[in-house]
């Protein structure tokens, strides 16, 4: 044991009722920097209590959790609702931890193991908290399953049979040349050896996005992999690396080590690399890598070549969307209005079926199923649970709630909400086209929402929102910044929002961080204008950035569990 720190056990309540377990060791004075330690699957945080000994860190709080379903956190064992669910406990987690012990995120360093790891990096790609630092150790960003098309067979007997589980084959012997290490695992009553079917296809998921986006991520990473790693593989974790933004990156592999690394025989050397980093890395004063020109590198170049001409490919896939596709209706009305439009939007929240013949219902049914959409149905459902949580934080305070939405189209969210809110609120919604204005006082009229008002306006006209009277407690964009690819318009935009806002006022914002079907849209789909749909999205640290740069301060998130579309909600300073 470290004489230097007191250990401590705690439980908090997570974003759903859960609860989580976990261990702190605190040093005798209040610490200002932390390390927050992810645990490999199956396993819990008593795991970590010689590695906290060996690192031998006298002035940092260390924190280590038991993932739900694991150890003495609430949960099925070994089994969650999706790796999205156990990236949302970290970020719960860490907001617990900022709030109980007052170390921000800024002085905060995160390690992970196997699994941990992946949730790890998931975290930090998808909240984009400002962490100093990443290590990973072992990550799982590919499983080593040994039957041929493992992954395909289990998507289909998950789809057949539902929930499942997988006893996991991973031998301690197969973890560690350590003999003692290897009976302490085999004998510990809290380590689970078996996974939910779903988790282990999220995981595998989860950890395709992170591979093709690891140029999202610009924190300072140190990655320690294993030289005889049976469980996961190496070439994965190559692939990560090489695709890091960090201006401050290393990847050790030790050679002759199984995959518990932080168990092997010579596990002090590992521990002594993570030791360094993270003593470097609290000794270095920190620069913010979103303000710089390389979070701007990574989806700015991806938008100029999907901006070029090309795609050949695609060019049957035109055809059949031009032809047939029109007897689907929504298709019909995306060639018609652009598939961005306000109007094509509404239709993919209403998701009800309809086409010419049943060949068109059955294209409709496979377009309002696409996976962009069903991101696009969940942001709805996110966009209203943030903004009933801004509505009744104004209320709380005692203040009027009244909310503007600058990019509205027909304001279908925004109308039902109100609808819902069971208490007073106004609206001003905004919209550049006419027609979106008219079918929001249609959608106003059917549902019958008062209080609301329409006016036509350019969300990138700063003076024009700034303007808005009475001012709004609340305010709104959503869907826009991601279909204009330079940030000059979206920083007047975000001022004249803050402009607009009353001090201590609200500003709920999406953003697009990743999407599979980028180049398939670019190639196919058309936008409002009539031109190729090439969307712009940002990592969420650039957006993040542009938002505080504009005077905010971020509260929460939410995300779908594709890592899609968030949904943030900020508030600006108090006078």
């Amino acid at each position: 044991m470290n004489p230097s720190l007191s250990v401590v056990e705690r439980s908090m309540t997570t974003w759903d009722g859960g609860t989580l377990y976990y261990r702190a060791w605190l040093p005798a004075s209040t610490a200002s920097k932390a390390l927050v330690l992810f645990h490999r699957g199956h396993e819990h945080s008593g795991r970590w209590q010689h590695v906290v000994d060996a690192l031998g860190l006298e002035d940092i709080a260390i924190f280590a959790w038991d993932a739900r379903g694991h150890g003495r956190s609430s949960g099925d064992r070994g089994a969650a609702e999706s790796v999205a669910a156990l990236v949302k406990d970290a970020d719960a987690f860490a907001s617990h931890l900022a709030s109980t012990y007052g170390i921000s995120a800024e002085n905060t360093i995160v390690m992970g193991h196997s699994v941990g790891a992946v949730i790890a990096a998931a975290w930090v790609h998808d909240y984009a908290p400002r962490v100093r630092g990443l290590i990973l150790a072992t990550p799982a960003f590919r499983v080593k399953l040994y039957v041929p098309g493992a992954v395909p067979l289990l998507r289909l007997r998950h789809a057949m049979f539902g929930r499942g589980f997988v006893k996991s084959y991973v031998k301690a012997k197969l973890l560690t040349h350590d003999a003692a290490e290897a009976a302490a695992y085999e004998h510990d009553p809290l380590i689970f050896r078996q996974i939910a079917m779903n988790m282990l296809l999220d995981l595998h998921d989860t950890a395709t996005r992170l591979l093709a986006d690891a140029g999202a991520i610009h924190t300072p990473t140190l990655i320690l992999s294993a030289g005889r790693d049976w469980i996961v593989r190496l070439d994965a974790q190559q692939t990560f690396f090489d695709g890091l933004s960090s201006s401050v990156k290393a990847m050790h592999v030790f050679p002759g080590f199984f995959h518990a690394i932080f168990h092997e025989r010579d596990r002090h050397r590992p521990i002594l690399a993570a030791r360094e980093f993270i003593l470097e890395r609290f000794a270095t004063v920190p620069a913010d890598p979103s303000s710089s020109e390389a979070a701007l590198r990574h989806t700015k170049a991806e938008h100029d070549r999907l901006k070029a001409p090309g795609g050949r490919r695609y060019i049957p896939v035109r055809w059949a969307l031009r032809t047939i596709g029109r007897l689907s209706e929504g298709i019909r009305l995306g060639w018609r209005t652009g598939f961005d439009s306000g109007m094509t939007l509404d239709y993919v929240y209403e998701n009800r079926i309809r086409g010419l013949t049943p060949i068109g219902r059955l294209i409709d049914r496979a377009f309002l199923d696409s996976i962009g959409w069903r991101g696009i149905r969940q942001r709805r459902i996110h966009l209203e649970r943030v903004l009933h949580d801004a509505i009744d934080r104004v209320h709380a305070a005692r203040q009027p709630a009244r909310v503007l939405d600058i990019a509205a189209g027909p304001g279908r969210y925004v109308l039902e909400t109100l609808q819902s809110a069971g208490r007073p609120v106004t609206a001003v919604l905004r919209d550049a086209r006419q027609e979106n204005i008219d079918a929001g006082r249609q959608l106003a009229a059917r549902l019958g929402v008062s209080g609301v008002a329409f006016a036509c306006g350019d969300a990138f006209d700063g003076r024009g929102v700034a303007s808005t009277r009475p001012r709004p407690t609340i305010a709104v964009v959503s869907g826009l910044y991601e279909l204009f690819p330079d940030n000059d318009p979206v920083n007047t935009s975000l001022r004249g929002l803050a402009d607009a806002l009353e001090p201590g006022g609200y500003l709920v914002y999406t953003n697009q961080p990743w999407h599979p079907q980028l180049a398939f849209i670019a190639r196919t789909l058309t936008n409002r204008e009539g031109r190729p749909w090439v969307m712009r999205r940002r990592t969420q640290a650039e957006m993040d950035q542009l938002v505080r740069a504009a005077g905010f301060r971020k509260l929460s998130m939410e995300i779908d569990r594709w890592g899609i579309f968030t949904v943030s909600l900020a508030q600006k300073a108090a006078a």
